[in-house]
């Protein structure tokens, strides 16, 4: 195929696209792939998560402006394109009772209209490939349940001419996935791993809320390799300072292990019009061919 192939990752926030299939649009940059990140949402109600940076005042009063500026560091670091689609950041409720989502945020926005601005993106960029969250967002933040829903709403409706007509001309993206980056299968993998070298694992509490929630195992239906841009990942993800504690645990586990253990980033592939066969390693089998 001689057609420049594209890849849109439809992300919430601004660190999203850090921490979700990040190696997988290094590996692709690396090979000459066109990769845009849609990040919905400016953060703005995001909790500073760094215990070095928290409470500084001028952090929290232009907390929109410091998640911009870590955006684009990302985003040189990746090597990708990045645009914003303007939504405000719903925050993530706590409590109980849940208290109400702030008026006006991304989470409370019509879908079928908030659509609109990603099928605009999607017929100006042309990409063959679009990935995003599954129906529980990954995690159940309000703003990614919502990036699920307009996401599959826009797939559908890109290449429709009847549909968001004053949103360009028609474009049939191929295939959709939804990040499973955080699978249980790969989870125990390498939590074992760490404990037969002697080793703490940062993912103990995780497997036991899997437990005690009984979470679905979810359909894993491509892996693709991309070890060899772990450390890129992670750089891209120190880049969003006020989100990543960089002594977290999330960073304790050796890069040796990661790469001997799980190579890969992991999706489930939700939809196709291309012919597939079944597991992937490559987000674009089929496009290739087609």
């Amino acid at each position: 195929m001689t057609e420049q192939l594209r890849l849109m990752a439809v992300h919430a926030h601004p660190d999203d696209e850090s921490s979700k299939g990040a190696a997988t649009m290094a590996k692709y940059v690396s090979e000459g792939v066109d990769v845009l990140v849609a990040t919905c949402t400016g953060g703005e109600r995001g909790s500073v998560l760094n215990p070095k940076l928290q409470g500084d005042p001028y952090i929290e009063e232009h907390i929109h402006e410091v998640r911009a500026k870590e955006m684009e560091e990302a985003r040189q670091i990746l090597g990708v394109k990045q645009s914003w689609l303007g939504f405000v950041d719903s925050g993530l409720p706590e409590g109980d009772p849940l208290p109400p989502l702030p008026e006006g945020c991304f989470a409370l926005q019509d879908v079928d209209v908030a659509a609109g601005a990603l099928v605009k993106l999607i017929r100006t960029f042309k990409p063959q490939v679009i990935t995003t969250y599954d129906e529980n967002g990954g995690y159940p933040h309000p703003d990614h349940i919502m990036t699920h829903k307009i996401t599959t709403v826009a797939f559908e409706a890109a290449g429709d001419p009847e549909r968001y007509p004053e949103a360009g001309e028609p474009w049939t993206p191929s295939k959709l996935y939804y990040n499973q980056g955080f699978n249980r299968a790969r989870t125990v993998a390498i939590h074992e791993a760490l404990l037969a070298r002697g080793l703490e694992s940062p993912y103990e509490e995780w497997l036991k809320r899997w437990e005690e929630f009984d979470r679905p195992e979810r359909n894993i239906s491509t892996h693709v390799p991309c070890g060899e841009f772990f450390e890129i990942r992670d750089k891209a993800l120190l880049a969003h300072a006020t989100q990543i504690d960089p002594d977290g645990g999330w960073f304790h586990v050796p890069m040796d292990l990661q790469r001997e253990i799980w190579p890969t980033e992991d999706y489930e592939l939700a939809t196709s019009r291309v012919d597939v066969s079944l597991p992937e390693d490559d987000l674009f089998a089929g496009v290739r061919e087609d």
